[in-house]
């Protein structure tokens, strides 16, 4: 008997909380999934790294050997030199010389990958106003950008997504919810092919050291805003149009970002993504369920006895009896 007692408070108390232990497994997932990319990309990365630094030392190794009037301290001071320029996007290899990193067109890349969060890290500022600037262009730049995209992807689902969807419903008769399915799926499709599949086959004919993955990955790090900086198009040694490709990257990114928020809105809008969403939320108790709640408690006592009424307890249950909103002519009537 009492271990059946005991089930069944244990049963209610997970029914009446289903939303803070929906959380919860929300919260040990993502740890999970967090756990897991660090185990994945360690055991992917960690021998590459290895193998890079065995070449390094041996490649060190030899130049101190071939050139013994050169000391190890005064290499290593060199090369912590030349690799603390490199992070600000300068590079002193006679390739690389031609390009400057602060004209106009590659400060407007520049601004669009801050202003779009990107930030690809292959250029900063290198002077304390410029690093004073980025923080007050950003801060401001930064909710604009989001006032802006939300505008415009607000006014382009209307085209895209709810009048299509609508049409269709409409004169065809199909149920909206697959509707909205079929067009959502469409609709990544096409994203897909127009800012991933065609400008890696782009990138990929125009960079000569990329091939189609890691074009495609430069999209796909880019239009997801993670931006790592190892493969940033237009920084080759002598890139033909440079001023003009740089233009048109910056086009590109902020295209493709559009595109992707209207993509992932569109997939948001979906009835089954709603309904999930839902599971892991806290349900917003509403004023007219406290009222239904008050007035159900109400009517429960005023049904009873008088006697009952009456009773020692009456002082316990007068705060809900003396609510004016809740008394109803038929309950008066009751009590009397």
């Amino acid at each position: 008997m009492l271990q059946s007692l005991t089930g069944n408070s244990c049963v209610r108390l997970i029914q009446s909380n289903k939303s803070a232990w929906y959380f919860l497994f929300l919260v040990l997932g993502y740890i999970l999934y967090l756990i897991f990319g660090a185990v994945v990309f360690s055991s992917v990365e960690l021998p590459y790294e290895d193998l890079l630094r065995q070449q390094l030392r041996g490649i060190k190794r030899q130049f101190l050997q071939e050139h013994k009037c050169l000391s190890e301290e005064r290499l290593e001071r060199f090369l912590s030199k030349a690799l603390e320029a490199s992070n600000y996007g300068v590079s002193i290899l006679n390739n690389a010389s031609a390009s400057w990193n602060w004209d106009f067109t590659s400060s407007l890349f520049f601004a669009s990958t801050v202003l779009s969060t990107t930030g690809y890290g292959h250029t900063a500022p290198l002077s304390d106003g410029g690093k004073a600037f980025c923080i007050i262009y950003s801060v401001i730049g930064i909710p604009f950008t989001l006032l802006f995209l939300t505008a415009v992807v607000q006014r382009i689902m209307v085209y895209s997504t709810w009048r299509p969807i609508m049409y269709i419903h409409t004169h065809w008769g199909l149920s909206k919810p697959l509707v909205a399915v079929v067009h959502a799926t469409l609709l990544a499709v096409v994203a897909v092919s127009c800012f991933f599949l065609i400008p890696a086959a782009i990138f990929s004919a125009l960079e000569k050291n990329w091939n189609f993955l890691e074009s495609f990955y430069f999209c796909f790090i880019s239009l997801s805003t993670i931006g790592l900086g190892d493969y940033v198009p237009g920084e080759a040694f002598n890139q033909r149009f440079r001023e003009l490709y740089k233009l048109g990257i910056t086009v590109y990114l902020l295209l493709g970002l559009i595109a992707m928020l209207v993509v992932l809105e569109t997939f948001c809008e979906l009835q089954q993504l709603k309904q999930l969403r839902k599971m892991f939320y806290l349900k917003k108790e509403k004023p007219q369920d406290r009222l239904t709640i008050m007035e159900h408690d109400h009517l429960a006592f005023s049904s009873m006895p008088d006697g009952t009424v009456n009773s020692p307890q009456e002082d316990k249950t007068e705060p809900f009896v003396d609510f004016p909103v809740l008394t109803s002519p038929g309950a008066e009537g009751s009590c009397k």
